[in-house]
């Protein structure tokens, strides 16, 4: 089993998106996998169920972070450098799915009862969100690899 199926089964387990992508990928940064789920956990469904940019997505986001962020104030190449990954890393998660708002990516808005609702109703936790976590956890592990 590969690392990106390694993201969807914990997501299939009941981790957030967010949590999934983070962890699976995150010691090999130097960072312990639990306090990656605690961390990763507040990203799931959009930023806390807001439905704002995927936790997959923000998950990715965080690795990132970990190999290129910068560590001093002064450093600004590492800040320019971080920039540029998480914008690489959007448009190639755009060039698969169109976005990387978990509300447009579910046609729904989680943040609402309503939208909730329509989500669990269609499974779409179960039978949608494992595609973007497995594009997710691809796209990054290749940008870590590079």
């Amino acid at each position: 089993m590969n690392k990106a199926d390694i993201a969807v089964e914990k997501f299939l387990e009941g981790f957030t998106c967010s949590q999934a992508v983070f962890s699976t990928y995150c010691e090999e940064l130097g960072f312990k996998k639990e306090d990656a789920l605690k961390i990763g956990c507040a990203f799931g469904g959009g930023m806390g169920s807001l439905g704002h940019v995927c936790g997959a997505v923000t998950g990715a986001f965080m690795l990132i972070g970990l190999k290129y962020g910068n560590t001093d104030s002064k450093d600004k190449e590492a800040k320019v450098t971080t920039y540029k990954k998480v914008r690489d890393f959007a448009e190639k998660f755009k060039e698969k799915n169109g976005t990387i708002i978990c509300n447009e990516l579910l046609k729904c808005d989680i943040s609402t009862p309503e939208g909730r609702k329509y989500a669990e109703e269609n499974n779409l936790f179960r039978t949608v969100c494992p595609k973007f976590v497995k594009d997710a956890a691809e796209i990054i592990e290749q940008m870590l690899n590079e």
